[in-house]
């Protein structure tokens, strides 16, 4: 898809909007960017047209950095004008026709950003990804709001033929764009937070953090499902090895914090802590005590 254009007046008009003073286009270098598309991408996850659309406007003035680092020194390019593309001879893994969201960048021309403008007419910095926001998470399957009301559909599955995935919606907010080395989308790339009012720290590495606590979330399930299989066996009456694991197998560590809970209590209820019970001669129905766990 042939995106390149031609800085003429109306396009360093607009770009010299954000310059302290006005500059010619012999002074900047300007390129165009595919920011993000309608396409699946590698998290399962696509924008809809409308949040294309909305993102067009959002992103105009935005600044481009390096692997989502809010430092001022990584600043390197802005966008001067952004605008949605549609190929309706291509469709998307959706059916949809594919939309993608294209921007003007500019850079000064300078002896700092001399190399950065080689790689990047070498092919070598090419891929981006953007930091925004959005309103909506919408199950593609039944259109349910997923953070409001989880449908349980799963992304990357297909229901009667259709490939679930989520599909982000209403935009509220865009941050940056950074040239990444491996993006989420496959054409361009996108780093995703969801909620107004995001902070710009909280965009780095978003995905290898989520990947971090999901780990973190399963082993501390683990723990619990050990600590609950141990109590179960100091509780009258003692629950089998695999009721417990059935019980266990598919709770939410939240509810398997409660079980814990509620087992341990029980426990110290009935005082299971290895304590021997006395038996009496009067109980016992002889002379000798005993003694039994």
């Amino acid at each position: 898809m042939e995106n390149d254009f031609t800085l003429d007046e109306a396009l360093l008009e607009k770009l010299n909007r954000y310059t302290r003073k006005p500059v010619s286009a012999q002074e900047v270098y300007t390129f165009p960017v595919i920011l993000c598309d309608n396409e699946i991408d590698r998290d399962g996850e696509r924008f809809s047209v409308p949040a294309l659309e909305r993102l067009a406007e959002l992103f105009v003035g935005k600044t481009g950095i390096f692997d989502h680092d809010p430092k001022g020194e990584n600043q390197t390019a802005r966008i001067f004008d952004c605008g949605v593309k549609t190929l309706s001879d291509r469709l998307t893994a959706a059916g949809e026709p594919y939309t993608c969201l294209v921007a003007k960048a500019y850079m000064m021309r300078t002896d700092r950003s001399k190399d950065l403008i080689a790689e990047i007419e070498g092919g070598i910095k090419k891929e981006v990804s953007v930091g925004c926001s959005v309103g909506r998470k919408l199950c593609s399957v039944c259109g349910a709001d997923l953070r409001e009301n989880p449908c349980g559909h799963i992304k990357g599955k297909y229901y009667d033929g259709k490939l679930c995935s989520v599909i982000l919606d209403e935009p509220t907010d865009a941050y940056e764009w950074s040239f990444v080395a491996v993006p989420a989308q496959r054409n361009a790339g996108v780093t995703k937070t969801y909620g107004a009012g995001a902070a710009a720290d909280d965009i780095k590495a978003l995905k290898s953090e989520l990947s971090r606590c999901e780990e973190q979330n399963f082993r501390a399930c683990e723990l619990l499902k050990r600590e609950i299989m141990s109590l179960s066996f100091l509780c009258r009456p003692i629950m089998a090895v695999e009721t417990v694991r059935t019980l266990t197998e598919s709770l939410s560590f939240s509810q398997l914090e409660k079980m814990y809970s509620a087992l341990k209590d029980r426990c110290s209820r009935e005082d299971v802590s290895f304590q021997l019970e006395r038996k009496t001669p009067e109980t016992s129905g002889g002379e000798n005590s005993s003694f039994k766990l």
